[in-house]
Protein backbone atom coordinates (compact mmCIF):
# COMPACT_ATOMS: atom_id res chain seq x y z
CA UNK A 1 0.00 0.00 0.00
CA UNK A 2 1.01 3.91 -0.56
CA UNK A 3 3.45 2.79 -3.24
CA UNK A 4 4.79 5.89 -5.01
CA UNK A 5 2.50 8.36 -7.14
CA UNK A 6 -1.75 8.59 -6.87
CA UNK A 7 -3.11 6.64 -9.93
CA UNK A 8 -3.16 2.86 -9.69
CA UNK A 9 -2.40 2.68 -6.23
CA UNK A 10 -3.81 1.97 -2.92
CA UNK A 11 -3.48 4.95 -0.63
CA UNK A 12 -4.67 5.70 3.22
CA UNK A 13 -6.03 9.55 3.62
CA UNK A 14 -2.86 10.49 5.27
CA UNK A 15 -0.88 9.46 2.52
CA UNK A 16 -3.52 10.94 -0.15
CA UNK A 17 -3.69 14.26 1.60
CA UNK A 18 0.42 14.63 1.29
CA UNK A 19 0.28 13.71 -2.22
CA UNK A 20 -2.51 16.30 -3.54
CA UNK A 21 -0.43 18.88 -4.82
CA UNK A 22 1.44 16.82 -7.11
CA UNK A 23 -1.69 15.36 -7.54
CA UNK A 24 -3.41 15.51 -11.22
CA UNK A 25 -6.34 18.74 -10.85
CA UNK A 26 -8.86 16.42 -11.64
CA UNK A 27 -7.77 14.02 -8.58
CA UNK A 28 -7.04 17.13 -6.39
CA UNK A 29 -11.04 18.18 -7.05
CA UNK A 30 -12.71 14.97 -6.96
CA UNK A 31 -10.93 14.16 -3.33
CA UNK A 32 -11.77 17.93 -2.26
CA UNK A 33 -15.60 17.68 -3.33
CA UNK A 34 -15.61 13.99 -1.88
CA UNK A 35 -14.59 15.07 1.67
CA UNK A 36 -16.55 18.20 2.00
CA UNK A 37 -19.88 16.05 1.06
CA UNK A 38 -18.76 13.30 3.44
CA UNK A 39 -18.03 15.78 6.37
CA UNK A 40 -20.01 19.23 5.18
CA UNK A 41 -24.18 19.96 5.36
CA UNK A 42 -26.35 20.63 2.46
CA UNK A 43 -29.34 23.50 4.33
CA UNK A 44 -27.97 22.43 7.51
CA UNK A 45 -28.25 18.55 6.82
CA UNK A 46 -25.67 16.19 7.53
CA UNK A 47 -24.20 13.69 4.80
CA UNK A 48 -27.25 10.61 5.21
CA UNK A 49 -24.85 8.12 5.71
CA UNK A 50 -23.17 8.44 9.18
CA UNK A 51 -20.56 5.44 8.36
CA UNK A 52 -19.30 7.37 5.44
CA UNK A 53 -18.78 10.41 7.77
CA UNK A 54 -17.41 8.61 10.65
CA UNK A 55 -14.48 6.66 8.50
CA UNK A 56 -13.20 9.98 6.75
CA UNK A 57 -13.39 11.82 9.57
CA UNK A 58 -11.27 9.20 11.85
CA UNK A 59 -9.02 8.87 8.17
CA UNK A 60 -10.19 4.70 8.28
CA UNK A 61 -11.36 5.26 4.56
CA UNK A 62 -8.56 4.42 1.58
CA UNK A 63 -8.49 5.08 -2.05
CA UNK A 64 -7.25 4.81 -5.50
CA UNK A 65 -7.70 6.92 -8.43
CA UNK A 66 -8.40 5.67 -11.91
CA UNK A 67 -7.20 7.12 -15.38
CA UNK A 68 -9.90 5.71 -17.05
CA UNK A 69 -12.74 4.00 -17.63
CA UNK A 70 -12.17 1.93 -20.42
CA UNK A 71 -8.33 1.25 -21.07
CA UNK A 72 -7.51 -1.98 -20.34
CA UNK A 73 -3.92 -1.22 -18.45
CA UNK A 74 -5.76 1.54 -16.17
CA UNK A 75 -8.74 -1.12 -15.53
CA UNK A 76 -6.04 -3.68 -14.89
CA UNK A 77 -3.84 -1.44 -12.37
CA UNK A 78 -7.52 -0.51 -10.79
CA UNK A 79 -8.04 -4.32 -10.65
CA UNK A 80 -4.84 -5.40 -8.79
CA UNK A 81 -5.56 -2.17 -6.48
CA UNK A 82 -9.02 -4.05 -5.22
CA UNK A 83 -7.50 -7.31 -4.84
CA UNK A 84 -4.75 -5.18 -2.58
CA UNK A 85 -7.64 -3.63 -0.80
CA UNK A 86 -8.96 -6.87 -0.37
CA UNK A 87 -6.06 -7.94 1.62
CA UNK A 88 -5.93 -4.87 3.36
CA UNK A 89 -8.86 -3.48 4.56
CA UNK A 90 -9.68 -6.52 7.73
CA UNK A 91 -6.26 -4.82 9.79
CA UNK A 92 -6.90 -1.20 8.37
CA UNK A 93 -9.98 -0.54 10.55
CA UNK A 94 -13.12 -1.40 11.91
CA UNK A 95 -14.82 -0.25 8.48
CA UNK A 96 -12.56 1.01 5.70
CA UNK A 97 -14.61 1.26 2.59
CA UNK A 98 -12.62 1.80 -0.43
CA UNK A 99 -13.45 4.97 -2.41
CA UNK A 100 -12.13 5.31 -5.97
CA UNK A 101 -12.02 8.07 -8.24
CA UNK A 102 -12.14 8.25 -11.98
CA UNK A 103 -10.56 10.64 -14.64
CA UNK A 104 -13.44 12.52 -16.03
CA UNK A 105 -14.16 12.51 -19.71
CA UNK A 106 -13.43 15.83 -21.49
CA UNK A 107 -16.91 17.19 -22.02
CA UNK A 108 -20.49 17.21 -20.29
CA UNK A 109 -21.41 13.85 -20.34
CA UNK A 110 -25.12 12.69 -19.77
CA UNK A 111 -26.60 9.70 -17.14
CA UNK A 112 -26.27 6.99 -19.92
CA UNK A 113 -22.63 7.47 -20.27
CA UNK A 114 -22.27 6.64 -16.48
CA UNK A 115 -24.04 4.06 -16.29
CA UNK A 116 -22.47 2.38 -19.37
CA UNK A 117 -18.65 2.98 -18.12
CA UNK A 118 -19.75 1.96 -14.26
CA UNK A 119 -20.54 -1.11 -15.43
CA UNK A 120 -17.94 -1.56 -18.27
CA UNK A 121 -15.50 -1.32 -14.96
CA UNK A 122 -17.61 -3.95 -12.96
CA UNK A 123 -17.72 -6.81 -16.10
CA UNK A 124 -13.64 -5.89 -16.90
CA UNK A 125 -12.82 -7.00 -13.21
CA UNK A 126 -15.33 -9.70 -13.23
CA UNK A 127 -13.86 -11.11 -16.48
CA UNK A 128 -10.60 -10.24 -14.85
CA UNK A 129 -10.70 -11.71 -11.32
CA UNK A 130 -8.34 -14.31 -10.25
CA UNK A 131 -10.85 -16.09 -7.78
CA UNK A 132 -13.53 -17.60 -8.74
CA UNK A 133 -17.24 -16.23 -8.18
CA UNK A 134 -18.21 -17.35 -4.52
CA UNK A 135 -20.63 -20.44 -4.22
CA UNK A 136 -22.87 -19.00 -1.75
CA UNK A 137 -23.58 -15.69 -3.88
CA UNK A 138 -25.97 -16.33 -6.56
CA UNK A 139 -25.07 -15.41 -10.38
CA UNK A 140 -28.41 -14.16 -11.20
CA UNK A 141 -28.52 -10.75 -10.34
CA UNK A 142 -32.72 -10.79 -10.90
CA UNK A 143 -32.37 -11.91 -7.12
CA UNK A 144 -32.56 -10.43 -3.80
CA UNK A 145 -28.94 -12.35 -2.37
CA UNK A 146 -27.31 -10.90 -5.36
CA UNK A 147 -24.58 -9.10 -4.88
CA UNK A 148 -21.66 -8.11 -7.16
CA UNK A 149 -18.15 -10.72 -6.11
CA UNK A 150 -14.90 -9.75 -6.99
CA UNK A 151 -11.33 -11.64 -5.45
CA UNK A 152 -13.73 -14.38 -3.67
CA UNK A 153 -15.68 -11.92 -1.73
CA UNK A 154 -19.32 -10.13 -2.24
CA UNK A 155 -18.85 -6.26 -2.45
CA UNK A 156 -21.53 -3.15 -2.78
CA UNK A 157 -20.19 -0.67 -4.75
CA UNK A 158 -22.35 2.25 -4.31
CA UNK A 159 -21.82 4.80 -7.89
CA UNK A 160 -21.75 9.09 -7.40
CA UNK A 161 -21.74 10.90 -10.70
CA UNK A 162 -22.35 14.72 -12.17
CA UNK A 163 -25.75 14.06 -13.80
CA UNK A 164 -28.09 14.08 -10.46
CA UNK A 165 -29.57 17.28 -10.07
CA UNK A 166 -31.68 16.85 -6.67
CA UNK A 167 -30.12 13.61 -5.26
CA UNK A 168 -27.23 14.99 -3.69
CA UNK A 169 -26.16 12.52 -1.62
CA UNK A 170 -25.15 10.64 -4.75
CA UNK A 171 -23.56 14.04 -6.71
CA UNK A 172 -20.24 13.89 -7.46
CA UNK A 173 -19.71 16.78 -9.29
CA UNK A 174 -16.18 15.95 -10.88
CA UNK A 175 -17.01 12.55 -12.81
CA UNK A 176 -17.57 9.15 -11.30
CA UNK A 177 -17.22 7.89 -8.42
CA UNK A 178 -17.67 4.16 -7.05
CA UNK A 179 -17.15 3.24 -3.49
CA UNK A 180 -16.56 -0.35 -2.83
CA UNK A 181 -17.29 -1.97 0.91
CA UNK A 182 -17.36 -5.79 1.49
CA UNK A 183 -21.03 -7.16 2.38
CA UNK A 184 -19.06 -8.75 5.47
CA UNK A 185 -18.95 -5.32 7.59
CA UNK A 186 -23.01 -5.07 6.85
CA UNK A 187 -23.10 -8.25 9.02
CA UNK A 188 -25.10 -7.22 12.27
CA UNK A 189 -26.87 -4.32 10.42
CA UNK A 190 -29.00 -6.03 7.73
CA UNK A 191 -33.09 -5.76 7.42
CA UNK A 192 -33.94 -8.45 9.59
CA UNK A 193 -32.21 -7.06 12.63
CA UNK A 194 -32.75 -4.18 15.39
CA UNK A 195 -29.81 -2.60 15.09
CA UNK A 196 -29.69 -2.73 10.92
CA UNK A 197 -33.17 -1.35 10.84
CA UNK A 198 -32.55 1.41 13.08
CA UNK A 199 -29.71 2.56 11.25
CA UNK A 200 -31.90 1.94 7.41
CA UNK A 201 -34.57 4.04 9.53
CA UNK A 202 -32.20 7.23 10.26
CA UNK A 203 -29.99 7.49 6.71
CA UNK A 204 -33.28 7.07 4.52
CA UNK A 205 -34.88 10.12 7.19
CA UNK A 206 -31.54 11.89 6.59
CA UNK A 207 -31.69 11.17 3.24
CA UNK A 208 -34.74 12.95 2.55
CA UNK A 209 -33.42 15.99 4.92
CA UNK A 210 -30.18 15.70 2.50
CA UNK A 211 -31.73 15.43 -1.02
CA UNK A 212 -34.61 17.29 -0.51
CA UNK A 213 -36.32 14.23 -2.36
CA UNK A 214 -37.82 11.33 -0.79
CA UNK A 215 -35.19 8.35 -1.04
CA UNK A 216 -35.14 6.55 -4.60
CA UNK A 217 -37.86 4.22 -5.45
CA UNK A 218 -35.33 1.26 -6.00
CA UNK A 219 -33.36 1.54 -2.20
CA UNK A 220 -34.17 -1.68 -0.79
CA UNK A 221 -32.49 -4.02 1.61
CA UNK A 222 -30.60 -7.17 0.49
CA UNK A 223 -32.30 -10.27 1.34
CA UNK A 224 -35.44 -9.33 0.75
CA UNK A 225 -37.75 -10.26 -1.69
CA UNK A 226 -38.43 -7.86 -4.59
CA UNK A 227 -35.22 -5.78 -3.61
CA UNK A 228 -32.56 -5.25 -6.19
CA UNK A 229 -28.48 -4.89 -5.02
CA UNK A 230 -27.65 -3.96 -8.85
CA UNK A 231 -30.42 -0.79 -8.77
CA UNK A 232 -28.87 0.38 -5.60
CA UNK A 233 -25.56 0.85 -7.51
CA UNK A 234 -26.48 4.07 -9.71
CA UNK A 235 -29.63 5.20 -9.20
CA UNK A 236 -31.34 6.00 -12.15
CA UNK A 237 -32.72 8.95 -13.08
CA UNK A 238 -33.69 8.88 -16.16
CA UNK A 239 -35.63 5.75 -17.62
CA UNK A 240 -34.68 6.04 -21.15
CA UNK A 241 -31.27 6.36 -20.04
CA UNK A 242 -31.04 3.89 -17.53
CA UNK A 243 -30.42 0.04 -18.25
CA UNK A 244 -34.14 -1.97 -18.01
CA UNK A 245 -32.06 -4.96 -16.93
CA UNK A 246 -28.77 -5.44 -14.62
CA UNK A 247 -25.92 -5.27 -17.66
CA UNK A 248 -23.31 -7.71 -16.01
CA UNK A 249 -24.01 -11.39 -16.73
CA UNK A 250 -21.71 -13.08 -14.45
CA UNK A 251 -21.15 -17.20 -14.30
CA UNK A 252 -19.38 -19.28 -12.49
CA UNK A 253 -17.08 -20.07 -15.33
CA UNK A 254 -13.10 -20.03 -14.05
CA UNK A 255 -10.88 -18.08 -15.77
CA UNK A 256 -12.46 -16.22 -18.19
CA UNK A 257 -9.24 -14.13 -19.00
CA UNK A 258 -5.76 -15.66 -20.09
CA UNK A 259 -3.25 -16.26 -17.13
CA UNK A 260 -0.80 -13.89 -17.88
CA UNK A 261 -3.64 -11.47 -17.72
CA UNK A 262 -4.92 -12.51 -14.27
CA UNK A 263 -0.91 -11.66 -12.70
CA UNK A 264 -0.32 -8.78 -10.88
CA UNK A 265 1.29 -5.91 -12.65
CA UNK A 266 -0.61 -7.70 -16.03
CA UNK A 267 -1.38 -3.71 -16.50
CA UNK A 268 2.60 -3.43 -18.49
CA UNK A 269 1.89 -5.29 -21.03
CA UNK A 270 -0.65 -2.67 -21.97
CA UNK A 271 1.32 -0.06 -21.36
CA UNK A 272 4.69 -1.38 -22.18
CA UNK A 273 3.97 -1.39 -25.84
CA UNK A 274 3.67 -5.68 -25.25
CA UNK A 275 1.63 -8.05 -26.95
CA UNK A 276 -1.88 -7.98 -25.33
CA UNK A 277 -4.80 -10.67 -25.46
CA UNK A 278 -7.04 -9.03 -28.20
CA UNK A 279 -10.44 -9.56 -26.33
CA UNK A 280 -8.98 -7.91 -23.44
CA UNK A 281 -7.52 -5.16 -25.98
CA UNK A 282 -10.76 -4.90 -27.75
CA UNK A 283 -13.06 -5.10 -24.23
CA UNK A 284 -12.45 -1.00 -23.87
CA UNK A 285 -14.83 -0.46 -27.10
CA UNK A 286 -16.44 2.47 -25.66
CA UNK A 287 -14.39 4.57 -26.97
CA UNK A 288 -12.08 7.57 -25.33
CA UNK A 289 -13.29 9.18 -21.79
Amino acid sequence: MNEAGTEGVLLDQETLRDRLDDAPPWLQEHYRTFRESMLGERDGSPFPCYFGIEVEREGDMLYAACESTTDPAALLRLRDVVLEYLDTYPDHADRAPLAVFFKPPDDDRGEAHYHERLWHALEFLHVHDPEPWPDDIPTDPDTPRWEFCFGGEALFPTSRAPFYDDRKSRYSPVGLEITFQPRTVFEGLTADTEAGERARETIRDRMGDYDGVCPHADLGDWGTEGDREWKQYLFREDDDASPDACPLDPTRDHPKAPDALLEPGAWRRFADGADADAETASAAGLGDD
